[in-house]
């Protein structure tokens, strides 16, 4: 964890600035207002991360990102806003109905999802053209050699100290590339190196076996010298990214250590238009202000949520240094949910610290499929070799690949085909 100067607490003007701020952004909303970056075209640098500034400086945000493509630019497909009516109390996360599971080093090094049940595995390839008539509520029963059909993986995992002298450590490398490889999104914490090239090798190293992966990676951030990055990396076989979405929070009042990086994806579906969409906001809170960052953290999500009208899908996630019970205001958010219940990520498997949070009656498409990969019982690790590759453990759920409105929705609006 990095070690930060201390400061005093916001002023009462400071907390004024952070709620104009808020206000302000839902009002005006913005990030991510055209189109879709395809997955035949690669992505890095410079030329989005200026046009991410320019629209940033305009609507609260400031925009980060890596991409040498040129980007896709059209006027966006409005949908329908969500109803303001939520469920006034938070469900209870389910418990975990997967696993993940690993074929030994020796015979492949491509990892397989264990879901145990009666049902067949589908078949490989890319996801069905077409929503199913029902969501598939059966779960796989034997070890697929490809990503489930009928659900999209997302992942949550801080790579402790992840610089120069990690990526130098083949084992550790290998260990690392097959967890990206099990889920089609990672959002990535504490990136920590003065280059700009440890992600783009980690990268490569993920698709030496053929796979497609890119990454967006926000700025440096941190009070100190010793500042972290946030990083998503995703399978554009299966997901697509909105490359004038990527962003970091701006933060006034200096309520956050390391601002959120956010950035809005689409699961790649025939039709298009089908696919699941949905905000990802990166965060790693300061271990020191936990309470007080945790409930930033309401705020974040709140301005996320209203940043467009045409997308009520927000997954806040990443080392929030908190379990449940010390959630705080995130709580109070009508309808929250978390897929991290009960169970422990980090690496000594001691604390709960790891989680994926969303709005239950807006995000219906989560399937209730959740887990922490145990880095010592994956791979065969002892503790100290565990530790190598981090001190938190990955921890993921499951969501349809399909868009569904929030039943509340349902009940009074026919289908919009634009969704």
């Amino acid at each position: 964890m990095a070690k930060k100067k201390a400061k005093k607490p916001p002023s009462s003007s400071a907390s004024l600035v952070w709620m104009a701020f808020t206000t302000i952004a839902s009002l005006i909303g913005g990030g991510g207002v055209t189109g879709w970056l395809k997955p035949d075209m690669p992505v890095l640098g410079p030329g989005v991360a200026a046009l991410g500034s320019s629209l940033g400086s305009s609507l609260g945000f400031t925009g980060s990102t890596e991409s040498t493509a040129a980007l896709a630019t059209g006027p966006a497909t409005a949908r329908a806003a969500v109803p303001a009516e939520r469920l006034a109390a938070a469900p209870t996360p389910a418990p975990p109905l997967a696993s993940i599971a690993y074929a030994p080093a020796a015979a492949a090094l491509r990892p397989v999802t264990a879901m145990p049940s009666a049902s067949p595995p589908p078949p490989a390839g890319p996801l069905p053209a077409g929503p199913p008539a029902a969501p598939a509520q059966a779960v796989l029963s034997a070890p697929p050699t490809a990503k489930p059909s009928d659900a999209v993986l997302i992942a949550s995992f801080n790579i402790q100290v992840f610089g120069e002298a990690k990526l130098a450590k083949p084992q550790v490398v290998d260990v690392l590339a097959r967890v990206v490889r099990t889920f089609d999104i990672v959002a990535i914490q504490e990136v920590r190196a003065k280059s700009d090239s440890v992600i783009p090798t980690f990268v490569a190293a993920v698709n030496a076996d053929g796979s497609r992966y890119h990454h967006v990676i926000g700025p440096r951030q941190g009070r100190t010298v010793s500042k972290e990055q946030y990083t998503f990396i995703y399978d554009t076989n299966r997901i697509e990214i909105d490359p004038t979405s990527v962003g970091s929070m701006r933060d006034p009042a200096d309520r956050l250590h390391r601002p959120p990086m956010y950035a809005r994806f689409r699961v790649r579906t025939s039709p298009p238009e089908l696919g699941f969409s949905f905000w990802m906001i990166d965060t790693h809170t300061d271990p020191d202000e936990v309470p007080q960052e945790v409930d930033a953290l309401a705020d974040v999500f709140t301005v996320i949520r209203s940043a467009r009208p045409d997308e009520d899908d927000v997954i806040l996630l990443g080392d929030l240094n908190a379990g449940p019970p010390q959630f705080g205001r995130i709580k109070q958010i009508p309808g929250v949910a978390w897929a991290i219940s009960g169970v422990t990520t980090n690496t000594r498997r001691t604390k709960t610290y790891d989680n994926l949070i969303f709005d239950r009656t807006a995000t219906g498409e989560y399937t209730g499929r959740w887990g922490v990969v145990d880095l010592q019982n994956t791979f065969g690790l002892s503790i100290d070799k565990a530790l190598e590759v981090s001190d938190h453990n990955p921890v993921w759920a499951a969501f349809s690949p399909w868009e569904l409105r929030p039943p509340l929705q349902a009940a009074t609006a026919p289908r919009d085909a634009s969704r």
